[in-house]
């Protein structure tokens, strides 16, 4: 398994990061919100699903399996990794929006197991696009590990209006970008820049962290 890791000096807590549905671990999304959160101090640490990998090297353009049958492959990146961390890193997992939703339908198990200590999903898929009704909130609705959740607040995949009327557990935290889409970019006319959403968000991933 390949992985691209920013390092910060003495980190205080790891991050996992998974990539969204169509998009590599290698996104400018995800390059720059990196940097950004290691420079509070946490070391960010990025990999690909074995379909994304495939594309990379030249395989068939597959679209991305369902989320639930990613679970596995999350689980074993997170072992590689503690592998290579050496004994009980203070680890947290997450991902963009897919690979959010995947470290989120193992996050209960491995918070359990003392594994990690918090989930951060940027731009949480709530429900597909344009199909306000087919929510993917069951499994929210008791979680029971510390969760953050970025979200543009006109994210198509679930904007603050409609993020208000779900049932979700008290365990977690939604951060809203003022005026951001799903990859936090607000419009020329919201008064609030793309890299000031970036901004914003890298430090509600370091005040989860703590």
């Amino acid at each position: 398994m390949d992985w691209l890791t920013i390092s910060a000096p003495r980190p205080r807590a790891h991050l996992i990061l998974a990539h969204g549905a169509g998009a590599a671990m290698t996104s400018l999304f995800l390059d720059q919100l990196s940097n950004s959160i290691a420079g509070h101090g946490i070391s960010v640490h990025r990999f690909e699903f074995a379909y994304m990998a495939a594309r990379r090297d030249g395989g068939a353009r597959r679209p991305a399996p369902k989320a639930e049958l990613l679970a596995g492959e999350y689980e074993a990146a997170i072992a590689a990794l503690r592998l290579k961390l050496g004994p009980k890193p203070r680890l947290f997992i997450g991902g963009k929006s897919m690979g959010g939703r995947v470290a989120s339908l193992i996050a209960d198990e491995m918070f359990a197991d003392g594994i990690c200590a918090g989930l951060v999903c940027l731009g949480y898929p709530f429900h597909p696009v344009g199909k306000p009704l087919s929510l993917r909130t069951a499994h929210l609705e008791q979680l029971k590990c510390p969760t953050l959740i970025v979200q543009g607040a006109r994210d198509p995949f679930g904007t603050a209006d409609e993020v208000a009327g779900y049932s979700l557990s008290k365990a977690i935290e939604i951060e809203w970008l003022r005026d951001g889409d799903h990859d936090f970019k607000p419009r020329a006319s919201s008064g609030v820049t793309h890299d000031q959403n970036l901004k914003h968000a890298a430090e509600a991933v370091a005040g989860v962290v703590g």
